[in-house]
């Protein structure tokens, strides 16, 4: 049975939304917003990310309009993007001790900020339950309902009934995905993003896993909704470079593939959750490569998936992946690739996967990305053979809760 969750007690709550060209958007949420908001007091915290479509003219006309609209501006023409501008929205600029990851594709509902209140407490992030039109593949943490896809062709009216007349099945889950509420102090405690990621791509799987490493609970309540557009903060915004809202922009795609490199040089595997959307965290080992017959296209696929990166061959071949990689990552990769002999004279300790690039095939590359899953199940120290590949395991040492403090420019504990 659904419990009530209506409460007379008012929040005072900072949304906060960086945007690059999506002003119709904005404009869009700010509206649900303020209708929606029911007694409590929003202060919506907007960061225009060099716009050139009028966002910053909206924002200024906004802020002498409304008390509880704030807004900073990138002016330099150059993209920052959300991972930089929510932590400088929610230290520089959010006046509440509750914040609220929340994008611009968004019209909050009826009721949300109630659902809220009702769960958030310090320790615990709170999620609403997302609706959105068919876009994306359906999942059991979300509802699939077609209210529009652009605002001017938004059902307003046809979601509010649905809103009016839907008994949610469950009162709470446990995930997280945006939109995200928290206590300030629980996100400063840990730094807030890391600009490893920045612009955008898979710096909120990141922070989830800290969160979750540092013992924050996770709760989504199906009480609370927003509908969300989906995906047009740049990924398929036909105003900045998407061709439409089924294809994602080629600026996007690439950032992505570089993000997507770094989490895993990161964490040592792929972004993984249970299908409620609770981050599953494998351990983070100290892993060597030590690669035979190696080439650049192997380096290329293994590299980030290990510590250290020991391979043979002509040095010229590593000289051109690292002036051609490290431009897309912070880790200091002439640091972490080195001629196959130099693993003589360092002292590199935990596991140690011997490689022959003359015989490694794909499965063997499937092996490599579930590799810490294998030794924690695996568990002691010794030698065994995973496909053509021989593991040899001397500490199973994890390093995973020294991946969760951020220490940079735009995160200080306050």
């Amino acid at each position: 049975m659904a419990k009530d969750i209506k409460s007379n007690k008012k929040m005072k709550i900072s949304l906060i939304q960086p945007s690059r060209n999506n002003l119709k958007y904005l404009k869009w949420s700010y509206d649900s917003i303020r209708k929606n908001q029911g007694n409590h007091t929003v202060e919506i915290c907007v960061a225009d990310d060099a716009s050139t479509d009028g966002t910053w003219k909206w924002c200024q006309k906004m802020m002498k309009k409304d008390k509880y609209f704030k807004a900073i501006q990138n002016d330099t023409g150059q993209r920052l993007g959300h991972t930089i501008l929510y932590d400088r929205l929610i230290n520089e600029v959010a006046t509440s001790r509750i914040c609220m990851i929340y994008h611009a594709d968004m019209y909050l509902c009826p009721g949300a900020l109630d659902a809220i209140k009702s769960e958030i407490k310090k320790g615990t992030i709170v999620s609403l339950t997302r609706i959105e039109p068919p876009l994306h593949p359906d999942g059991p943490e979300k509802i699939l309902r077609d209210f529009g896809t652009e605002p001017e062709e938004f059902n307003e009216q046809g979601l509010l009934d649905f809103i009016g007349s839907r008994v949610p099945e469950n009162d709470t889950t446990e995930g997280i995905f945006a939109p995200w509420a928290f206590y300030k102090t629980d996100f400063q405690e840990i730094g807030g993003h890391d600009p490893l990621y920045a612009p955008q791509s898979k710096e909120d799987s990141d922070i989830f896993n800290r969160f979750q490493l540092n013992g924050i609970k996770f709760t989504q309540t199906w009480h609370g909704c927003v509908y969300h557009m989906t995906c047009r903060g740049s990924r398929r915004n036909t105003i900045d470079g998407a061709p439409n809202i089924q294809t994602n922009n080629p600026e996007w795609e690439a950032q992505n593939i570089r993000s997507t490199r770094n989490f895993i040089r990161k964490w040592g595997h792929m972004v993984n959750h249970d299908p409620l959307m609770k981050p599953i965290i494998p351990p983070k080992y100290h892993i060597t490569f030590r690669v035979h017959n190696n080439n650049i296209k192997l380096m290329e696929a293994l590299e980030p998936w290990c510590s250290k990166y020991y391979g043979d061959g002509p040095w010229v071949q590593y000289d051109f992946y690292i002036k051609n990689e490290q431009p897309n990552t912070k880790f200091n990769l002439k640091e972490k690739i080195k001629p196959l002999e130099a693993e003589l004279y360092d002292d590199d300790e935990g596991i140690t996967v011997i490689i022959d690039g003359n015989n490694f095939t794909k499965q063997d590359y499937q092996f490599i990305t579930v590799l810490p899953e294998v030794i924690q199940e695996t568990n002691e120290t010794g030698e065994f053979e995973l496909g053509n590949m021989k593991v040899q395991i001397k500490d199973l040492t994890t390093f995973g809760k020294d991946l969760i403090f951020i220490e940079n420019s735009h995160n200080e504990k306050k």
